[in-house]
């Protein structure tokens, strides 16, 4: 057994393509400890999102701090601490935060994962 506290997890800087902007991703369960589950927390500054992609396979978000939204081409959902969103694999999506707000989520997905960004 481990514990992990996530508050003391340290905040790396995430850049990628995928973001609008400045994100930190804090490695909760990484490959290092788990063939099984890739856990980590992701940590938008205000207004920030991911840009609509989809995974390979299924996906949980656990929103952990703030305001966000999450959507798909047909709708957009609020959501806040405690809200659990499901993501089917293959579904065009995007999360992050609302416009004045920070937000956290820890996402739960199989490590042998592939992101496919659809919008530029």
């Amino acid at each position: 057994m481990k514990l992990i506290k996530v508050d003391q997890v340290a905040k790396e800087p995430w850049e990628d393509k995928l973001f609008t902007g400045p994100v930190t991703l804090q490695a909760i369960i990484g490959r290092d400890l788990s063939e099984n589950f890739l856990i980590q927390q992701v940590n938008f500054s205000k207004g920030v999102r991911n840009k609509f992609h989809s995974h390979s396979t299924e996906q949980i978000l656990i929103v952990t701090e703030g305001e966000g939204i999450v959507a798909t081409d047909k709708e957009e959902i609020t959501v806040r601490p405690g809200d659990v969103i499901f993501i089917p694999a293959g579904e065009k999506h995007w999360h992050g935060a609302a416009k004045d707000c920070t937000f956290s989520h820890i996402y739960v997905m199989l490590p042998n994962l592939k992101i496919t960004q659809i919008e530029d």
